[in-house]
């Protein structure tokens, strides 16, 4: 009977053995396995192109609001009554035109004293040859006299009120019998030439002259195209958006712009070297307007967001991130992700 339990646990501990063996042998056979699996992993495959340097005609597009070349407010200095305003809204006026008359009362007054004064001040004159008076008194009256000149001079602009250049009324404020109160009666608008304001990008300052030709087009006419010159360039860059102010003038002879109109305008800004890739190496942020592309460096995708210039055919103007010289992924590109591993293919 001792014989026979000896066998039984023998038997036991040949059966544990190889149990054990059995199970650490499948583990060792499942990791091997998922080695192999991971190591056959293949790179994404993809078809580069090399960045080129190009010379770019410059050609840049800048929106702004056109407006009158010159526009002034029609107003009197004091706190005085309308008697007439003698144009309309619409209405065109020439330089010198007399467009409101004001309440002339004081002006009147001031007119006759005035007229009083150039009596007081002859007689002084004469009494100064035989001595009646001094040259102190006559030096006085002059004076006086000066200055009632001067106060009536402006009384009458203040009172007659006329418009310093040919134009167009565009605004009225008052009627007739209001008291203005220095506010502006009526605004008068110089129609012809008109002009926009543009921001252009710093690094254009030094290929932006006086005297250059604008392409301007405007939403209200779609099939017409119109012609401006740069009349002006502001001499400082906005630290804050880089730009600077240029204003354009635009030719209105044919009185089809308005003021208040969206405008368009193109420059031909010359030629620079800037980075061309194929466009099709162009992706689209969904949800954005933000565009990248895959760049491809010892093996690996590197996504960059780009900044884009002009379409060249079937190339696209990089203005910035991608350099002359680097690789662009052309093929595969759906399947990258920022640093994936990439296997470079014909």
């Amino acid at each position: 009977m001792k014989a026979v339990r000896n066998i039984a646990v023998c038997l036991s501990l040949v059966a544990l053995v190889v149990t054990t063996t059995s199970c650490g042998g499948g583990s060792t056979r499942k990791a091997n396995a998922a080695s192999v699996a991971a190591n056959s992993v293949k790179k994404v495959q993809v078809k580069v192109a090399v960045a080129e340097l190009q010379n770019v005609e410059q050609i840049a597009e800048f929106s702004g609001t056109v407006t009158a070349n010159v526009r002034n407010s029609i107003a009197s200095a004091g706190a005085t009554r309308i008697d007439k305003i003698l144009v309309e809204v619409g209405d065109r006026v020439a330089k010198g035109q007399t467009l409101v008359e004001m309440e002339p009362s004081n002006y009147l007054q001031a007119s006759a004293q005035l007229q009083n004064l150039k009596v007081e001040y002859s007689r002084a004159e004469a009494l100064y040859q035989s001595g009646g008076v001094s040259k102190q008194q006559l030096d006085q009256l002059k004076t006086q006299l000066d200055v009632a000149e001067t106060s009536t001079q402006n009384l009458a602009i203040n009172t007659h009120l006329v418009s310093p250049v040919g134009g167009v009324v565009t605004a009225r404020n008052f009627d007739n019998g209001d008291v203005a109160g220095g506010a502006p009666i009526l605004v008068v608008e110089q129609l012809n030439p008109l002009k926009i304001q543009i921001n252009v990008s710093e690094e254009y300052f030094s290929r932006v002259k006086v005297g250059m030709r604008v392409n301007i087009a405007l939403e209200v006419y779609p099939d017409k195209h119109f012609q401006g010159n740069v009349s002006l360039i502001y001499p400082t860059v906005d630290a804050t958006t880089r730009t600077f102010t240029v204003e354009v003038a635009i030719p209105n002879d044919q009185m089809l712009i308005r003021p208040g109109m969206f405008a368009r305008a193109t420059l031909n800004l010359g030629t620079m070297p800037h980075t061309v890739i194929p466009d099709i190496a162009v992706q689209k942020q969904q949800g954005t307007n933000d565009r990248f592309v895959f760049v491809i460096h010892n093996g690996v995708a590197i996504r960059k967001v780009v900044q884009l210039g002009r379409r060249l055919d079937d190339k696209m103007e990089i203005l910035k991130e991608v350099a002359p010289g680097e690789h662009v992924a052309i093929a595969g590109v759906t399947r990258l992700v920022d640093q994936t591993e990439v296997e470079v293919v014909e």
